[in-house]
């Protein structure tokens, strides 16, 4: 008769950085007061890539349920607001939109919105989509405000998220970490020792000739996937006859220059504080690929992501160095990578999070994210000793999945352009994976929306790169025909006017970081 399984009692997470310190603080507080013992491996001598400091607003819950506010990860990160993404070029030259993190508009009763908007659009009297977003305005205008709470309708709901220095991130959460008791070695990793038996790994060799044993291991070893694929030999499912760029650089810059900024709340208005920028990232096409702009608190983090197979790395530095109007703080950082995913994210006992089960560009800031809903999967799935295939099953299905609707996301985005240049060509020339044509042929027939179990963009976000791209429906929804067009013209000026007054009133971006900084003192 086989034993009982058993509670897993240690885990080990090898690496550290963003995901190993989010999978660390996480797993701790979820098992506090447990027998569970959690040991993270990293090398003070190996840096991290580095390249993640854009988030979607799924980060504030996360740090939210670990009972941090977000001025306290704003002031430990040196962090800024990000309301959204402002493309620059991407559907033409001279063109930009901004796909934010709110609504657009509202509803009329039954009917969407953007149905509504359809049949305007039908008749001869198209509707800016953009005018009816509060929280896109305020990106525009470079403002923030909290969201009005309860919100007077759809289009005056936003959420938002942080750009953050992802070192000082992960530090912060060592610290959260290791007061509920998470141990940390300080070690190269330099033998990975299986059991001879089940196959499972079984104890880690360090440098030094110490050994970490344990039940359960967490792979946050980057790229080298040391854990599930050297030693495990998972499979990697290439996602590059869809996603061309297969290389970036990254480079920080100096922050922008300090000036006399408008007033977050009474008092504030006086303090001379450094102009933060606006609150959202600017990603602006180039002729082989794109380029990112992310605004923090003490420096500007700036990239090229570019395709191989249309320019050079000497051509792309010079692209990138070119468009950078700050002083450089260090030389640009290559990174070389093969979009795609591991075949299964869970082996035996190892369980990929971060860039080692997969790595999708940034052009969404999906990084972060997906080692949040990777932790969240375990969580939701953690093992006993037996290692019950369904969970693995389960684990590998939604990653999958997950993994697949952000590519198809990240696709729509390159296939839609309008650009003329060879890459710009090519991308559009590719054959769409199924699940994203028949998306798309749903929206252009009728406006409708798919929804999927483990899918990280909403309507709202598809319904702004359709809209940026100049995809539209062919019919609307019959319903929406029956409305009273004098009764939908007046919803709309009231819509329109209700937040071109808010964004008149809220404060400067600028101002929000200083009161974050504020708190501090008042704490």
């Amino acid at each position: 008769m086989m034993a009982a399984p058993y509670p897993i009692q240690t885990l080990v997470i090898a690496g550290g950085g963003t995901a190993g310190w989010m999978t660390a603080a996480a797993l701790a507080h979820h098992f506090a007061g447990t027998p569970l013992t959690i040991r993270l491996v990293e090398s003070a001598d190996i840096g991290t890539i580095g390249v993640g400091e854009a988030t979607i607003p799924t980060i504030r819950s996360f740090y939210q349920s670990l009972g941090m506010d977000d001025a306290r990860v704003i002031r430990a990160t040196q962090g800024t607001a990000k309301l959204g993404i402002c493309f620059s070029g991407w559907r033409q030259p001279g063109h930009d939109f901004i796909h934010p993190f709110a609504g657009y508009g509202e509803d009329f009763g039954e009917i969407a919105f953007a149905q509504v908007l359809a049949r305007l659009a039908a008749e001869g009297a198209p509707q800016t989509l953009e005018h009816y977003s509060l929280g896109l305005q305020l990106a525009r205008a470079g403002k923030f405000a909290f969201a009005p709470n309860p919100s007077p309708f759809g289009g005056a709901y936003f959420d938002w998220a942080l750009h953050l220095d992802a070192g000082l991130f992960a530090a912060h959460l060592r610290r959260f970490a290791e007061s509920l008791g998470v141990e940390r070695i300080d070690a190269r990793i330099e033998d990975v020792q299986t059991d001879a038996e089940t196959g499972f790994v079984s104890t880690l060799r360090l440098d030094g000739g110490r050994e970490v044993a344990g039940d359960l291991f967490i792979d946050c070893t980057g790229f080298q996937a040391l854990l599930i694929g050297k030693t495990l030999g998972a499979g990697y499912e290439s996602y590059a006859d869809w996603l061309f760029c297969d290389r970036a650089l990254a480079v920080q810059s100096a922050a922008i220059p300090e000036k006399v900024d408008a007033g977050f709340s009474p008092g504030i208005a006086a303090l001379n504080a450094r102009d933060v920028g606006a609150p959202y990232t600017l990603v602006t096409a180039r002729e082989a690929g794109w380029t990112w702009r992310i605004p923090l608190q003490h420096r500007t983090g700036n990239g090229y992501v570019y395709s191989s197979r249309h320019t050079d790395d000497e051509t792309a530095l010079k692209t990138l160095t070119g468009v950078i109007p700050d002083k450089l703080l260090m030389v640009p950082r290559p990174l070389r990578f093969t979009p795609g995913r591991r075949a299964d994210a869970w082996v035996k006992n190892v369980v990929a999070i971060g860039l080692s089960s997969g790595f999708l560009e940034p052009l969404e800031s999906t990084s972060i994210a997906l080692i949040q809903t990777g932790i969240e999967k375990l969580k939701q799935l953690f093992p006993r000793s037996d290692f019950h295939p369904s969970l693995t099953a389960e684990y590998n299905d939604m990653s999958k999945r997950e993994f697949e609707r952000v590519r198809d996301f990240l696709i729509l985005h390159y296939w839609a352009s309008q650009r003329d240049e060879a890459f710009w060509a090519d991308c559009r020339r590719v054959d769409l994976p199924d699940t994203l044509s028949h998306k798309i042929e749903l929206y252009r027939s009728r406006g409708h929306f798919v929804r999927y179990r483990w899918e990280m963009f909403h309507p709202q976000s598809w319904l702004a790169i359709y809209d940026g791209f100049g995809i539209a429906p062919d019919t609307c929804d019959p319903a929406a025909e029956r409305l009273n067009r004098a009764d939908i013209d007046a919803a709309l000026k009231q819509m329109r006017d209700y937040i071109s007054t808010t964004v008149a009133k809220a404060p400067t971006h600028a101002a929000f970081i200083q009161w974050c900084q504020q708190q501090e003192k008042a704490a």
